[in-house]
């Protein structure tokens, strides 16, 4: 949604943060537009903070700071003995948004929950044919193969019927892309013929109510004085600081311009560490940065390609460089400390003479031109991806291969590769779900491809394995099924896993309550400034 009248930006968020401490207002220096504001279209953690987080709720929500469960929108929730049917008792007296394009006549109920799912998982629904676009979150957990129909029994009933069990749906349904809508909402645009508004004029349940967004510099919500969680809207008003450069950010917040930033550089952390007006929160990142081989394309269908690719890679001079401290090396694509993660492999050493001999096998003695795509944003899983593509670059041109480093704006970025149009590309991977599927599943499978599955990798074998375990309740069965997965993903290579990150979270003194999400998600329910 474009204002009508731009702000004059930087006298704006000076003064905005000037009046901080007075008016309530949190300023966040966020690091990329979001792709727009209906989260269930997109992947991109960016996305999700400045949509689902600010402005909606879901059925079910992960409590702050941790990868448990706790009830959202439902109250309540139980499931048939035989996994296949899942009966959730809705919260009363939950209000939509009121906002300049939007005045709801009744309150959140059984009817905003059909229409949010069955838009995702029903291609003949009337609202998915008003505004055909893809779901591919829905897609890539396989939600929407496996749900057969969400249904309304009373007013605050709703049932999903699945037509296999899976162990993780509610932990799945608690992800941002599974925020609940206004079907009423839903309808006025369908009457109108402006059912894509409906991802420029958001309408949720959440904290945050969206009053104004300007691409590529900021978005302004006011609180949500009605909102069903007491005491959760702690400030007035929400600013998001779109700043893409991570030292303008951090010079932002040191000036007071905003309490708190994403991303910051591993060489700025010291000196904000020793600024007496900020402080530092750290975890364990759940996290991958990895770079995708394209399959699809003709040098890197074949496996003596990738490898030879990946035993060029100088991983640890690319983390003491990228991460400085503040990564480890990753063999699987997934972290340690997920449950099955497999601790019997490992990354192959950089051997350039091998590598070169691999090349030589596969037909391709003297080389060849690839194109090498790299993040224009910082990412918790990368800090640092055009430094990191330089690296990989320079190791590359020592077994023939010249890379021409590619980039564009996130957003489209994203939905490139999404494309396909890349030969390999920096990509990564924060988990939105505590199972070995959110990175097996969603990332790797064949019904992934064009969503994130970004290797565009397809393999029976590694597909048997993870929509075996997906559809399993044994956890001893489910835990041998992903280590062989990752075992058969390790053999054929569509990925060079890199690292895993250390997360750090600076913001001013004044910020309270924020706490870090395991899944580097930025919610500010809860978070007050002095």
């Amino acid at each position: 949604m474009r204002v009508a009248k731009h702000l004059l930006l930087a006298a704006g968020l000076t003064a905005a943060a000037s009046a901080a401490q007075a008016a309530g207002t949190l300023i966040y220096c966020s690091e990329a537009s979001p792709e727009g504001f209906d989260s269930a279209q997109y992947t991109g953690g960016s996305t999700f903070d400045a949509a689902g987080h600010a402005m909606f709720n879901r059925l079910i929500e992960f409590k702050a700071g941790s990868t448990n469960i706790e009830p959202g929108l439902a109250e309540s929730w139980t499931s048939s003995p035989d996994g296949l049917t899942y009966t959730f008792k809705l919260r009363k007296g939950v209000k939509f948004h009121t906002t300049e394009y939007f005045t709801p006549s009744r309150d959140f109920n059984a009817d905003d929950v059909v229409f949010s799912f069955m838009r995702m998982v029903d291609k003949n629904h009337p609202f998915r044919k008003a505004y055909n676009v893809e779901f591919p979150y829905a897609s890539d957990t396989g939600l929407d193969s496996n749900i057969t129909a969400v249904e309304k029994t009373d007013p605050y009933t709703v049932v999903f019927k699945l037509k296999a069990p899976d162990a993780d749906l509610l932990a799945k349904i608690a992800m941002p892309f599974a925020s609940i809508l206004s079907a009423e909402f839903g309808d006025k645009l369908m009457k109108e013929g402006k059912a894509s508004m409906i991802n420029q004029q958001p309408v949720g349940t959440g904290p945050f109510i969206l009053k104004r967004y300007q691409k590529d510099a900021q978005i302004r919500y006011a609180a949500n004085k009605q909102y069903w969680k007491k005491g959760d809207v702690k400030v007035d008003n929400l600013i998001f600081a779109i700043t893409t450069d991570p030292s303008v950010r951090a010079q932002k917040m040191k000036a007071g311009e905003c309490q708190i930033m994403s991303y910051p550089k591993p060489q700025d952390l010291a000196g904000m560490k020793a600024d007496p007006a900020l402080k530092m929160l750290s975890a364990p990142g759940f996290n991958i940065g990895y770079l995708a081989y394209n399959v699809e394309k003709p040098q890197l269908k074949k496996l003596e390609v990738r490898q030879a690719l990946d035993m060029a890679i100088n991983r640890k001079a690319i983390i003491d460089a990228v991460y400085q401290g503040q990564g480890q090396e990753a063999a699987n694509p997934f972290p340690a400390s997920l449950w099955s993660y497999n601790k019997s492999l490992r990354n192959q050493p950089t051997d350039i003479a091998k590598a070169k001999a691999l090349l030589a096998k596969a037909g391709y003695p003297n080389g060849f031109e690839i194109t090498l795509w790299a993040m224009p944003v910082q990412r918790p899983y990368n800090p640092n991806a055009k430094l990191m593509a330089e690296m990989i670059q320079a190791d590359w041109a020592k077994i023939g291969v010249k890379a021409k480093i590619t980039s564009y704006e996130w957003g489209e970025y994203l939905k490139r590769m999404k494309n396909g149009e890349h030969d390999a590309g920096l990509i990564g991977w924060t988990g939105d779900y505590a199972s070995p599927d959110n990175f097996l599943g969603v990332l790797l499978t064949c019904e992934a491809i064009g969503g994130s599955n970004y290797a565009r990798y397809c393999s029976k074998a590694f597909d048997k394995e993870v929509l075996g375990a997906r559809k399993s309740t044994d956890l001893k069965q489910r835990t041998a099924m992903y280590a062989k997965a990752q075992e058969i993903f390790k053999k054929d290579m569509p990925w060079s896993t890199i690292a895993h990150s250390v997360v750090n979270q600076p913001m001013r003194k004044e910020v309270n309550g924020f706490k870090i999400s395991p899944f580097g998600d930025y919610s500010f329910k809860g978070v007050s400034v002095k």
